[in-house]
């Protein structure tokens, strides 16, 4: 009995890890509240946001980043004239923002999606079909998320085995050139001995040459 509930908890808990359940709510946006769709990810906002534009560039489409110092919105990816034919197929603005969930987890993100179709919050137009597609757009985008993170590791791994070995190189050129430094002292005490050696004779000569009282 004990095993099977442990077995049900571990299924339950694994469900909420691997699954992503979509939502409405509301998001900041151009100087207002706008109404959106929330996906909530177990992983970075970068995995999140690569995920999503490398799905939209598949489809042709590239987005326009919110910039400037005062700008509020900075950050946030448009997508002018978009049409995701899983969504729709009417020519749509889809505005994206990615934001951490804490800042104690930074492996859980929120997906903040608002529509604007005719310069509109789909939402306004009650276009409820559009809504429940977006919905399932991104609850498939999963997988998708799944595969970014795992490429920014893969990436992240890369740059520790790069730095690594960029370590191990500055390591051997400093053992070589110690190892010549240690190579002419080595030439350096032969030069130094003989010349010590002759310049004893040279003494000895001298001393040779005193005068007996």
């Amino acid at each position: 009995m004990k095993k099977s509930i442990l077995f049900l908890v571990a299924f339950i808990s694994l469900s909420i890890i691997v699954h992503a359940q979509a939502y409405e709510g509301t998001t900041q946006y151009a100087k207002k509240k706008q109404q959106a769709i929330l996906c909530d990810y177990s992983y970075s906002t970068d995995a999140v946001q690569n995920a999503f534009v490398a799905k939209l560039a598949k489809l042709g489409y590239k987005p326009k980043e919110e910039k400037g110092i005062f700008n509020r919105d900075r950050g946030t990816l448009v997508f002018k004239n978009t049409v995701i034919s899983d969504i729709s197929n009417d020519r749509m603005d889809y505005i994206l923002s990615v934001e951490t969930k804490s800042r104690k987890d930074k492996d859980a993100s929120t997906l903040y999606l608002i529509i604007n179709k005719d310069d509109d919050n789909i939402f306004n137009k009650n276009e409820l079909y559009t809504i429940n597609n977006a919905k399932a757009f991104l609850n498939n985008l999963l997988p998708d998320v799944q595969a970014s993170d795992l490429e920014l590791k893969i990436k992240d791994q890369e740059d520790v085995v790069a730095k690594a070995e960029k370590k191990l190189r500055d390591l051997k050129d400093t053992q070589s050139s110690l190892e010549k430094k240690l190579d002419q002292n080595k030439s350096d005490q032969q030069s130094t001995q003989k010349d010590i050696e002759a310049q004893k004779q040279a003494l000895g000569v001298l001393i040779g040459q005193r005068k007996s009282n």
